[in-house]
């Protein structure tokens, strides 16, 4: 049974969250503050965490950052939970480490509905046991462990798949529609940020290797050997 944290501030909300999720067939657990949740979430170590972004005391985006540095819960998928829906609060739950951004209110359906695709794209089994060696990465997918010049490089799980899906097509053009639907499972909605800000994330914590990565303006990515 799939264990889904849920970290909301609103009890009656949480606990409609919980049955709905039971009843689904997921075990459920609940954390009122964003402090218990990192103890639970460290401690539980959940397939999947719903993370409000409007706590008390600790906001969302702190705790899907602190999420993201523990090695116990940063490759756990995290679809936030926000009143919030301009553009730029996705983005900046994205850049945070955030998997999904789902905006209140939802119905019960869209909410179990995007659950089941992340934890569909995330689940370690979809992608087929090699290693990619390309310059100084090197990507085992047994493992899911990613190396540049020798030295492990912590990614969360969509990052991952998204460099996978990079670097097992290396040298062809990748659209950002289609890195959508193969990585987040989407079909194209006219809001590819979400692959941009990933894509920064990823560069970023790749190094030097993130150079592999070019932008092909207009259209999207592709990853080559320098």
């Amino acid at each position: 049974m799939q264990k889904i944290l849920i970290i909301e501030d609103e009890k009656d909300l949480a606990d409609l969250l919980a049955f709905n999720l039971r009843q689904e067939g997921f075990h459920a657990s609940v954390a009122l503050d964003g402090a218990s949740g990192l103890e639970q979430a460290a401690a539980d170590a959940p397939d999947m965490i719903l993370l409000d972004l409007m706590l008390p005391g600790m906001m969302g985006t702190e705790v899907c950052k602190a999420l993201r540095k523990n090695e116990r819960t940063v490759a756990i998928p995290v679809i936030m939970l926000t009143a919030k829906g301009e553009e730029i609060d996705r983005v900046v739950g994205f850049e945070v480490g955030a998997d999904d951004y789902v905006v209140k209110p939802f119905s019960t359906r869209e909410l179990l509905l995007r659950i089941k695709a992340v934890l569909k794209r995330t689940s370690p089994d979809r992608l087929v046991g090699s290693v990619i060696t390309i310059g100084p990465l090197e990507i085992d997918t047994d493992r899911h462990s990613v190396r540049v010049k020798g030295e492990e490089v912590i990614l969360t799980t969509t990052e991952f798949k998204l460099l996978h899906s990079l670097a097992e097509r290396l040298g062809r053009l990748q659209h950002r529609d289609t890195l959508l639907k193969n990585v987040w499972g989407y079909t194209y909605t006219g809001d590819t940020r979400t692959v941009d800000t990933h894509i920064t994330r990823l560069r970023t914590k790749l190094g030097a290797a993130g150079d592999m990565i070019k932008t092909v303006r207009g259209f999207g990515y592709k990853m080559e050997k320098e």
